[in-house]
């Protein structure tokens, strides 16, 4: 049965904007609301008990959950003592469903990277021992190293304002030849921006759904760019189900009309775990001011988060970029690493990761410039029964 997310997500009313600043104020109101999760009932008593037969005691080495859970394989008993099978941190696992999962600490940092040589040409043939990461300018020692098409979310973000209106057929082939290009397990969002952000289309991995999100085309107004990547970071952290996550923005201008500055978008994407950032600027007609500012920005966005900018020099090239973006996005390699810092000490931390090999000469890698520290959430401590009666 479909989830009321899920419905609500396929058919998502386009009167409905995204505020990003109501977002950072308020740490981001959710998109959707939550249809609530039926308690599980507990099974029927058997009509074959016998008093006389002393009662069977489950196993007290295994860790049982006395709420049973939708997915059938949580219900399973743990046994402490015992490690479990194919939960190795870091690992991306393929479950029955065909789901991909990805186990992780909640303290590991994971970086995403792209590897490229002195001609920019992809690298996809390092290893572990290949990398090296600083966190402040300390070494850092890496606990777990993917290098595998794994699933991503993506939000696609395509400005909507006057001036894109005869770029947006261009535009929405490419991005939706990007989607047909990716893992099949991939999903995306739509948003179309102007003066404000609109979702048209929720997560969903239906081409036909994308490409209708894409066709909400009512070019008018100013854009504001900053509102639009911040509430789509919030939309990424809120409602996608794969940890590898990336955002394409395709703008033709610079922002003009959001109620954030350049720099609280980035913060708030990387306050948020941060997708990687790809930005296209179609600035080959732009007035030659709002162009280089606009070029800034979108260099800004992309190079703080370990994505890339690209500026064609005409609308016939963004369908070859786009395909570049979904192979860029495919060959990333996945680093984590506990931080030498405790958890506790909050604050922006700078990372720096450097590739070498003997096979290959200079090699450039991109990834997210840092992340924000956030202290670990600690759980309400419940009473006892003591205290309760005092």
């Amino acid at each position: 049965m479909l989830s009321v997310v899920s419905l609500v997500s396929r058919f998502v009313r386009r009167s409905t904007p995204l505020v990003a600043s109501a977002l950072l104020a308020c740490g981001g109101s959710s998109l959707f609301s939550q249809a609530p999760t039926p308690q599980a009932q507990s099974p029927a008593p058997s009509t074959n008990y016998d008093p006389t037969r002393p009662e069977i005691q489950p196993s007290l080495d295994l860790d049982r959950d006395p709420i049973l859970s939708p997915d059938a394989e949580d219900n399973a008993g743990v046994n402490p003592s015992l490690p479990v099978a194919g939960d190795k941190t870091g690992a991306v696992q393929k479950r029955q469903d065909g789901m991909f999962t990805m186990h992780e600490d909640v303290d590991e940092v994971l970086q995403y990277c792209t590897v490229v040589d002195e001609k920019g040409r992809l690298v996809t043939d390092l290893k572990a021992g290949d990398f090296k990461i600083w966190e402040d300018g300390v070494p850092q020692t890496p606990k777990s190293f993917q290098h595998q098409d794994v699933p991503v979310s993506i939000g696609i973000l395509v400005d909507n304002s006057g001036s894109m209106r005869d770029k947006r057929a261009a535009v929405n082939a490419a991005a939706l030849n990007l989607v047909k290009a990716s893992n099949a397990q991939d999903a995306a969002f739509i948003v179309n921006f102007s003066d404000r952000a609109f979702l048209d289309q929720g997560f969903t991995s239906d081409i036909s759904l994308l490409n209708r999100g894409l066709s909400h085309i009512d070019s008018k107004g100013s854009t504001a760019l900053y509102d639009a990547v911040a509430a789509s970071a919030d939309e990424l952290a809120k409602h996608a189900k794969q940890p590898k996550q990336a955002l394409l923005i395709i703008t033709d201008g610079a922002d003009n009309a959001s109620r954030l500055s350049l720099e609280q978008a980035i913060r708030r994407v990387q306050n948020l775990g941060g997708p990687v950032v790809y930005t296209i600027g179609l600035l080959f007609d732009t007035e030659k001011a709002e162009a280089q500012r606009a070029k800034s920005d979108l260099q800004a966005l992309s190079e703080e988060t370990g994505g890339i900018a690209y500026f064609p020099p005409a609308l016939q090239d963004v369908d070859s970029i786009a395909a570049e973006v979904a192979r860029d996005i495919r060959n990333q390699y996945t680093i984590g690493y506990h931080s030498t810092k405790p958890s506790t000490q909050e604050g922006y931390r700078t990372v720096r990761v450097e590739a070498k090999a003997p096979q290959h000469k200079k090699l450039i890698v991109r990834t997210r410039r840092g992340y924000y520290a956030k202290k670990p959430v600690t759980p309400p401590r419940t009473q006892t029964a003591q205290e309760v009666k005092q």
